[in-house]
């Protein structure tokens, strides 16, 4: 049953923080936290998903009402559910990546099965603006070289 685990913070706290983290999973693919937090958040992920499925009005409020961006519920219940019409449960995976650092923690990686082709696409288009904003501190080291021959003169 989701949301048993305490997590040692007060209830509102760790709705936020489980709302929070689920809304940036569906956001972005994958996420790494703590194993008790990975299995909480992948079983809030599942029933967001699930209303997704549904699609319907009343899904779509009781999703807006959870999840804390308008955009990733657009992409819920237009994107992610459809990925997951033909598959009853089981749209997250939780993967074990060893101790944290620091304190020790058990880490974990949840992402969504089989979404891959939904996150690397975002990934590539994001490295073309890159290129972009290169061009033109060029162009800035042109102007400033006319200045100085102006200088000098």
């Amino acid at each position: 049953m989701p949301g048993t685990r305490k997590l040692g913070r007060p209830t509102a706290h760790r709705m936020s923080m489980l709302r929070g983290m689920v809304t940036f999973l569906l956001e972005k693919g994958r996420i790494e936290t703590t194993v008790t937090r990975a299995a909480e958040v992948s079983a809030l992920a599942d029933k967001m998903i699930t209303l997704g499925k549904k699609n319907t009005l009343v899904a779509k409020r009781q999703a807006i009402a959870f999840l804390k961006k308008e955009s990733v519920v657009y992409k819920l219940f237009t994107k992610i559910a459809p990925l997951y019409d033909e598959r009853n449960g089981g749209y997250t995976r939780v993967l074990k990546v060893g101790p944290r650092r620091g304190d020790g923690a058990e880490m974990a990686i949840i992402e969504l099965v089989g979404a891959e082709s939904l996150y690397t696409v975002k990934e590539e288009k994001k490295e073309e603006p890159k290129a972009e904003e290169k061009k033109p501190a060029k162009k800035t080291a042109k102007k400033a070289a006319p200045k100085a021959e102006e200088a000098a003169e």
